[in-house]
């Protein structure tokens, strides 16, 4: 039940909290009628302006980890498995962001979001600064050199899956057995979801037709 309703509570952040849409409003415009069509960060960057993008990226990313925090307050202080509740809820901010109910589940691609995931993990001690630092190297230095926003998202989020296993195995998450077989098995979930949400990206980086940092929509 605990799991069910951290998955509840992260897809109400993630649903409800649309930042990318809501700019645009404010702006008067749909932001998911122009560039790719989608209310994440970097069509509202593409569309609005970079301010417009970082706002959407920061609130964005922290939607996860406000999530999280209500996931502690209710369940962790005494949860042995609070990591995994924090990354159901973390799925549950990535399925919301992605497939709003209100929007016609017509979102964004979630990486945002699985960025607040790893920044979240902040708060377990030992190693798991990690998955948010070397998350942010990556995905900063991967974009900047090639110019494809989309590049550094896969990246990021297929290095993060394969941290989060590397760190399983050496035994240095504060999971284990049942839970942390769980918790692998919602990074497969978010990396698989991220591939499919950019499956346009990835055509057109094959082609060598996607759109480069600073193209207009």
């Amino acid at each position: 039940m605990e799991r069910i309703i951290c998955l509840v509570i992260g897809y109400l952040f993630g649903n409800i909290f649309q930042t990318g849409y809501w700019y645009g409003k404010f702006n008067h415009i749909d932001i998911r009628e122009y560039g790719s069509g989608n209310a994440g960060t970097t069509n509202v960057m593409r569309t609005l302006g970079k301010k417009a993008g970082i706002i959407t990226y920061l609130l964005d990313t922290f939607k996860a980890v406000f999530a999280a925090l209500a996931v502690h307050f209710l369940f962790g202080r005494n949860s042995d498995i609070e990591m995994l509740l924090f990354l159901y809820s973390g799925f549950g901010v990535v399925l919301g962001h992605n497939f709003p109910v209100y929007l016609k589940f017509k979102g964004g691609k979630g990486i945002a979001a699985t960025s607040g995931v790893a920044l979240s993990l902040l708060l377990f001690p030992k190693h798991c600064w990690v998955f948010a630092v070397f998350g942010l190297i990556t995905f900063a230095s991967v974009t900047l050199i090639s110019k494809y926003v989309s590049l550094g998202s896969l990246v990021f989020i297929t290095l993060f899956l394969i941290e989060f296993l590397a760190f399983g195995a050496a035994g240095w998450l504060p999971l284990t057995g049942g839970a942390k077989l769980e918790a692998y098995g919602i990074l497969i979930c978010l990396t698989v979801l991220a591939y499919i949400r950019h499956r346009g990206n990835i055509g057109r980086l094959m082609h060598g037709t996607e759109r480069k940092i600073g193209h207009k929509a």
